[in-house]
């Protein structure tokens, strides 16, 4: 799946359908910019503290003048007040998680030119401490609940990586006790050697091509700092939660015969003290998809989990939250009456509820079931995005929320029953600077008659009886969605006096696993049909204006953009933004093979299909002037998709323009290229869909690709 979570966006449901508005504009209020955007300061990982009397969280900030990013840990009471810095400036920290004692704060960290590494921050003040030193970074890791060890999650180093550590002398004396090194066949060599692989899954966004090296789990005492392996094998392993009484370690791991080959992801439970590396593990579930995120009920006698049931859907099919006894035994799923999906459960203080996120209508919010099974509530159901939450013993909630006129920011509850109240306000004083759009939840009527929802936002300066340059904004996936958060595209376009579209056409989340899985082997059909449907809705209503419309997104939202354009001619200009035409050169190319045969068969064997899903071949229906943008480090939806549209494109002698940023990946990360991203999006829009006179190419941004080194 193209999946695609777009810089400065969160994710939010809701129940009922409603107008949200932006604040009463001030007289001294202006237009949102794009530098204004690298100034929205992204707040998330809200992790309470035991006592339910603090929070900690990260806060990630952009700058231009130094082209880079920066995130740090704040910790604000949970009763209100000011918060305090954890972590300083000049280097990013992540992943803070309060240990069960409340005495200390661990966390993430890449400093003094080292490997990611777990620091220790006394909640009393003074200095971090570096607990870990291992050769290659620290993924992920979770205390235990004696405060006493750190389960950690380790990829297998490399030689070079010891061969480093070992010159800086940062390994200690007893190799023995240190992570092992990746299998001889995946040697990477030197001097830019060969990646010798001989594994079905060959790439990874991020990481690039595939070699041996899995991911393990291994225990450090935080006293000692010795280190132990606790799972091994030709397998990855991840996500461990320990046992109440700090026994056991519940972890997610493919270890079937072939992991490359299936979803088949299980629960399965180590002892937490062994250092077999793993030979004696517990099989918790059985089921043939995945399952992943185990949480312990605090009674110890149940672990909760996410799983789908239908393994052939892979993506499409419904995550349901599942329950089964922790020493094993029959499983039960919990949410099959709601067929909603369902994400990062947690267990009440009680052990009597199971907290989870649910995905509906366009919002998530936080609801909870009985682990004997029963009816789901959502106490605080709003509309909005409530991305992440953490819960103390008391059971307190601290949660991520977006809404559409804010930003991400951090939400206490003291009990469920009560309303979330806002306890950060990091983007106060840049939002009383601005004039926000209007966002709107709307439904319309699709050409078969399917309902469908979605959310519209009106130019700032919106009068009605006026019509206005308008964009469709098909959303990345396909399964995924549209939600009730801020989203900063929309908002800068609206100053720009443009409407956007933000649909969510059959393939979203949030409307049943049916709605999800109609366009399962069937794309650029009834979500065409559902994106085509709300731009005749804006049209009706009289708010788009038919002859100044454009469309674009990014990732699926390209596909779909291509899609778009080769069975229309209503769109003054195009933006494919990562997205694929030709699927049969992607495969083996990109990460989805497994996907790829799974939903459309092996393209030797299904070439009707094959054919049939990639826009490319009907080129020659295109006229609409299109932009094609990506990474060039992408491997999640290669920049080799829009190279050969453009190619095609420019062959026929079409409007079209190639631009590639170097060192991307799906999700850029240089601040630089993102401002330059928007500053094209805006030119070539303003030029083609409005008929301004600027030109389509800012030349201030314009970078010949044959232009040689400035």
């Amino acid at each position: 799946m193209k999946l695609h979570r777009a810089v400065w966006l969160v994710y939010a449901f809701g129940v009922v359908p409603v107008a949200v508005s932006a604040p009463q504009s001030a007289p001294t209020q202006r237009a949102i910019t794009i530098d204004d955007l690298f100034q929205i300061r992204e707040v998330s990982d809200p992790q309470i503290t035991s006592d339910g009397q603090a929070v900690a969280y990260t806060v990630k900030s952009y700058s231009l003048r130094d082209d880079r990013t920066e995130e740090r840990i704040w910790m604000v009471p949970t009763s209100g007040g000011e918060p305090t810095q954890m972590t300083s400036e000049g280097v990013s920290s992540s992943h803070p998680r309060w240990s069960p004692d409340g005495k200390f704060l661990a966390f993430l960290s890449e400093r003094n030119e080292g490997k990611t590494q777990v620091w220790l921050l006394s909640r009393g003040g003074g200095e971090a401490q570096r607990l870990t030193d291992t050769p290659q970074d620290v993924d992920n890791f979770v205390w235990s609940p004696d405060s006493r060890r750190l389960a950690l999650v380790l990829r297998d180093s490399t030689p070079e990586e010891l061969e480093v550590a070992t010159e800086r002398k940062e390994l200690r004396p007893d190799f023995s006790n240190q992570p092992e090194t990746a299998p001889a066949r995946t040697k990477k060599h030197k001097a830019q050697g060969p990646w010798v692989i001989d594994r079905l899954q060959t790439k990874a966004d991020e990481v690039g091509y595939l070699d041996g090296r899995r991911t393990h789990l291994y225990v450090i005492e935080i006293a000692s700092k010795c280190l132990t392996q606790v799972t091994s094998g030709d397998y990855d392993d991840s996500q461990p939660a320990w046992s109440p009484d700090g026994a056991r370690l519940a972890f997610t791991s493919n270890r079937s015969a072939d992991p490359d080959r299936n979803y088949n992801n299980d629960i399965w439970t180590v002892d937490a003290g062994n250092s077999d590396k793993g030979t004696h593990l517990t099989q918790i579930t059985t089921n043939p998809g995945e399952d992943n995120s185990p949480a312990w009920s605090p009674d110890g006698q149940w672990i909760a989990y996410v799983t789908q049931i239908e393994p052939r859907l892979f993506e499409y099919a419904t995550k349901h939250l599942g329950v089964s006894p922790a020493a094993g035994g029959a499983a039960k799923v919990l949410t099959l009456k709601l067929d909603r999906v369902t994400s990062d459960p947690h267990f009440s203080p009680d052990s009597k509820n199971i907290y989870f996120i649910a995905d509906d209508d366009g919002t998530q919010n936080l609801c909870r079931v009985p682990v004997q099974g029963g009816e789901v509530s959502c106490p605080s159901a709003a509309r909005q995005m409530l991305y992440a939450y953490s819960i103390a013993s008391n059971g307190a909630i601290a949660a991520q929320i977006s809404l559409m006129d804010r930003p991400d920011e951090v939400y206490f509850q003291a009990a469920d029953t009560e309303p979330p109240t806002r306890r950060t306000h990091t983007n106060d004083a840049l939002l009383s600077q601005l004039k926000l759009a209007q966002g709107e939840y709307i439904h319309f009527k699709s050409k078969d008659g399917t309902s469908v929802a979605g959310y519209l936002y009106k130019p700032i300066d919106y009068a009605a009886g006026k019509k206005y340059p308008t964009l469709l904004r098909p959303h990345g996936g396909p399964v995924w969605s549209y939600y009730a958060e801020f989203q900063a595209q929309a908002q800068l376009m609206a100053a720009h006096g443009y409407a956007s579209l933000l649909p969510n056409p059959r393939g979203s989340t949030g409307y049943g696993q049916k709605f999800s899985q109609a366009i399962f082997a069937d794309w650029g059909n009834k979500d065409y049909q559902d994106d085509m449907a709300i731009v005749k809705y804006a049209v009706e209503k009289g708010i788009a204006d038919p002859d100044k419309l454009g469309v674009g997104g990014h990732s699926y939202g390209a596909i779909s953009t291509d899609f778009i354009i080769v069975q229309t001619t209503q769109f003054k200009a195009a933006i494919s933004d990562a997205g694929e035409a030709l699927n049969i050169s992607n495969y083996g190319h990109d990460q989805y093979q497994k996907d790829y045969e799974t939903e459309l068969g092996r393209p030797w064997e299904n070439e009707a299909v094959w054919k049939k899903l990639s826009p490319f071949y009907r080129s020659t229906n295109i006229t609409t002037p299109t932009l094609f943008m990506g990474g060039d480090s992408d491997w999640n939806v290669p920049i080799l998709g829009g190279e050969q549209m453009y190619q095609a494109l420019k062959s026929l002698g079409r409007v079209t323009e190639l631009v590639v940023y170097p060192g991307e990946y799906h999700e850029f990360r240089t601040p630089s290229h993102m401002k330059d991203r928007y500053q094209r999006q805006l030119a070539w829009y303003g030029h083609y869909v409005k008929g301004d006179a600027t030109l389509a190419t800012p030349p201030a941004t314009s970078r010949e690709a044959g232009g040689g080194d400035e």
